[in-house]
């Protein structure tokens, strides 16, 4: 098993990302490896809750992702599984915000990943998402 570790600076207040990261308005914001469109999007954000969302990728590719939140600390930290809908493989997310002068900084944590290959795949879809979180926080100012 491995993991991937991300760590982004966002220009604006943790309170104003998390809503990003748990709901289905903000996730449908930011998942996605490029510019394709969400096409679903649910959440019940809470302890246990599920989510589930599929995209299209620019190229074409249609994909769905589950799980369930572990741990929502308002503002702080989430911690959730997550798969693909059609695999059994289980990995684990944890983001974690911390407030820095000029914003925030996000560490977006995915482990228990089956091997190095997998984690490149992810850390380059994760990469992407990130960059698409950072424009949608760009728009809201």
């Amino acid at each position: 098993m491995t993991s991937l570790t991300l760590v982004r600076r966002i220009k604006t207040r943790p309170s104003m990302l998390f809503d990003l990261l748990i709901t289905a308005e903000g996730i449908s914001q930011w998942w996605g490896p490029d510019a394709g469109p969400v096409l679903m999007a649910q959440s019940d954000p809470r302890v246990g809750g599920r989510y589930r969302l599929r995209f299209r990728t620019l190229g074409g590719i249609e994909c769905e992702t589950t799980g369930e939140f572990l741990e929502i600390t308002r503002h702080e930290r989430v911690r959730m599984t997550w798969r693909w809908i059609d695999d059994t493989d289980e990995s684990l997310i944890e983001m974690v915000l911390r407030p820095i002068a000029d914003g925030t900084e996000l560490t977006f944590t995915q482990s228990r990943l089956a091997d190095e290959a997998t984690a490149r795949g992810h850390e380059k879809g994760w990469n992407g998402s990130l960059d698409k979180l950072e424009a949608a926080i760009a728009l809201v100012g």
